[in-house]
């Protein structure tokens, strides 16, 4: 098993923003990635996991992370976990840019951090921030000559001042951009959601097989996604560690509330859904909400009932929160449903071969001939009811698109089809197609008068409409 940063190769740099918490760094991160990636909020301690971006100058290419804030800590407290995130950042870099506050001065946290840098021996830039310009810097600069630096990089992360001088001499620093590979074509991509503090960064750890992620019993800790690569037996996987999605009334902070879209916008970037039950608390109906989320977007899904070790001896339980989650989540009864421990590793080496069945059934595609064979034989077995006095007719099928494989059914009078009926050839298609592990979309249309289209296909003709 081997995992790396999305996109990073050997020969690509890492360039780690540094600094006290509250100076800056996830504005100057969204500035030179020329995103929005990285939350920005004035309450210290907001970015928590080390967040990673890969960025392109010219003929240069580096990958920058942002990270929590460095201040003293107890190890066991929320600010000693991010200083340990931000550490292991430091040793994983090969440039460090140490961001400092002009407007409140240089600190001695501030001084205690230069000298944690130095004893790295890696490049590093100080950069002074909220400088606004170069009448400022006369006034602002001198205090911070104290660090006994030969050069100081005044820059604005919020307007954009000194960023385009320092991003030349970093140009000049780094190696040539190799050439790129090729992104896999066959790469999956996981992302895992699910209420706060149910064990997703936990479970991405234990997939990894390293404290990736931060993970703490404290609701809400991830406020980030944060991606990375893993290749395991051949196959890519891209895991995508998500903000827990709480119920609306409770997402007060305006920071959570930031997370919340960010987890629901990863929507748009994953395959499969990998949604996490709490096995001590059951499944709530904030968890159905998670998974008609993933539904609404057409995602596969796979639900892993997480902490089944807090049941072990309960054969009792265990069986009552199985048929609770059957019930529960009737509507998505083709999402495989598996029983995890992410703390002790119990059943996570099955997850990997669902997966791949997941995928593959999620990315099927099917010939023309054999969707209309199938329709002529659902209609027959069962023919749809009779509309306004006539008989509702359908002419032929055609697969749209994959991921999920969905399906077009032209026939004269779809808007008067019965919800029964489409879920009737719904499950139809899923049988015969053998989906039985991923969503499959039928859309219904109506054929446009111009359109000259025989008749459902005879089994007899090969799958050729009759004329």
């Amino acid at each position: 098993m081997t995992d790396q940063t999305p996109e990073q190769s050997p020969a690509t740099p890492i360039v780690a923003l540094i600094g006290r918490p509250n100076v800056g760094k996830s504005t100057l991160f969204n500035r030179i990635t020329r995103s929005r990636r990285a939350i920005v909020d004035p309450t210290p301690g907001v970015t928590r996991d080390r967040h990673y971006e890969r960025v392109h100058l010219v003929d240069r290419v580096f990958i920058l992370v942002d990270t929590g804030g460095l201040e003293a800590a107890a190890e066991n407290t929320m600010a000693g976990r991010i200083r340990e995130q931000t550490m292991q950042a430091i040793q994983e870099a090969d440039i460090l840019f140490l961001l400092l506050d002009a407007r409140e001065g240089l600190t001695p946290t501030d001084l205690e951090i230069a000298g944690l840098l130095r004893r790295t021996d890696k490049p590093t830039y100080f950069l002074v921030n909220k400088v606004d310009g170069p009448e400022l810097e006369q006034s602002l600069l001198p205090q911070f000559y104290e660090l006994g630096v030969e050069r100081l990089w005044p820059v604005a992360a919020e307007h954009g001042y000194g960023i385009p001088t320092l991003l030349e001499d970093l140009h000049d620093r780094l190696r040539p951009a190799p050439t790129p590979d090729a992104a896999p074509a066959d790469i999956i991509r996981l992302a895992c959601f699910g209420r706060p503090n149910v064990g997703k960064s936990s479970l991405v750890n234990r997939l990894l097989g390293e404290e990736r992620m931060l993970v703490s019993e404290i609701p809400g800790t991830t406020r980030d996604a944060v991606d990375t690569l893993l290749t395991l037996d051949g196959q890519d996987y891209l895991l995508i560690d998500t903000a827990g999605i709480r119920r609306k009334g409770k997402v007060q902070e305006k920071i959570e509330k930031f997370s919340v879209i960010r987890a629901l916008a990863t929507l748009d970037r994953c395959d499969i859904v990998l949604i996490l039950i709490d096995a001590g608390e059951g499944i709530t109906e904030q968890d159905t909400k998670v998974i008609g989320y993933a539904l609404d977007e057409g995602r596969a899904c796979m639900l892993l009932i997480n902490k089944w070790d807090l049941l072990k001896g309960d054969t009792k339980r265990q069986k009552q929160l199985l048929e609770e989650v059957a019930r529960a989540t009737i509507f998505v009864e083709y999402a495989p449903v598996l029983t995890i421990s992410a703390l002790t590793g119990a059943g996570i080496k099955r997850i990997f071969p669902v997966i791949k069945s997941v995928f593959r059934q999620y990315t099927s595609t099917f010939p023309t001939n054999r969707l209309n064979l199938l329709l002529q034989e659902a209609t027959a077995a069962h023919p749809p009811a009779m509309s306004r006095g006539k008989r509702l007719k359908f002419y032929f099928t055609t697969q749209l698109t994959s991921r999920p494989p969905t399906f077009a059914l032209v026939a004269n009078y779809p808007k008067d089809l019965h919800f029964s009926y489409q879920r009737y050839l719904t499950n139809f298609f899923r049988k015969n197609l053998k989906l039985d592990k991923a969503p499959l979309r039928l859309f219904f249309r109506e054929r446009k008068r111009r359109e000259r289209v025989g008749p459902a296909p005879d089994a007899k003709s090969g799958g050729r409409p009759k004329r």
